[in-house]
Formats: structure tokens, sequence, C-alpha cells
């Protein structure tokens, strides 16, 4: 767990600096807050928008009698782009809106998916981000 905090507040937001610094570099200073707030705004408006979309999803499987699962997913992913989106730098915003469009949502729903089946054949249970051994 310690690992994960130290790369969520130590390493994500110096890796966000060094891109930001050489992109400004790159770019010129105007340009990257350009950028940066290019991305914030467009993601919002993206976060937004799909999140309608996933709550008339979940409204169509409910009126159908069906539990809105893969739906749900999807507001779980869409909430993280939009969380990722919120934070400042260049590389949380490109997995936010990654997270934002269904095409990379998919791509990580599969990847996540693959996750969890190898921990359950290897008889794992997934708890808070840990593996412990099912007794």
């Amino acid at each position: 767990m310690f690992s994960v905090l130290l790369t969520a507040f130590v390493v994500v937001p110096l890796v966000e600096l060094a891109l930001l610094i050489k992109i400004g570099q790159w770019m010129g200073v105007f340009n990257t807050i350009a950028l940066v707030l290019l991305t914030g705004v467009s993601g919002a408006w993206l976060a937004r928008r799909q999140g309608f979309q996933v709550i008339q999803n979940m409204n169509r499987e409910f009126a159908a009698g069906r539990m809105p699962a893969e739906t749900m997913f999807d507001g779980i992913l869409i909430l993280c782009g939009g969380l990722l989106l919120l934070t400042p730098g260049v590389l949380t915003d490109m997995i936010g809106l990654i997270l934002l469009v269904p095409a990379g949502r998919r791509f990580v729903k599969k990847w996540i998916r693959r996750k969890i089946e190898t921990a359950q054949k290897q008889g794992k249970v997934i708890t808070l981000g840990r593996y412990y051994r099912a007794q």
C-alpha cells in the first residue's frame, strides 16, 4: 500500500512536473498553459457527456429488467477519468481522456478483466488492490 501511495503522491507529480517543463521548453509557456486548459475543458465536457450517456444506458437496462453491470463499470471508469482530469498535468490528462473515450474504456476494461481472470485462476481474491490467497 505504501508503494501505491508513494507513486500517487510523489512519483506521478514529479513526472508531471518534468513533462510540463519539457513541453514548456518545446512549445513555450503560453502554449503549454493553453494545452493544459484545453485538455481540462474538453475533458470536463466529455466527462459530462459520457456520464449522462451512462445514466441513460443504466435506466434502459433497469427498465429491461437487467442488472447494468457493464454500464456501471463504464461509469466508474468515467468517474476515474474525470478525477484524473482534475489534477493538473499532461500525463494524468491523457490517461483521463483515454478513460472518457469509449474505445479507450473498452481497452482498459479488457485489461482489467484479464487481470481479474488471472487472479481467479491462481486462486487469489482481489481486495483493496492486494492479492490474498483464498482459504
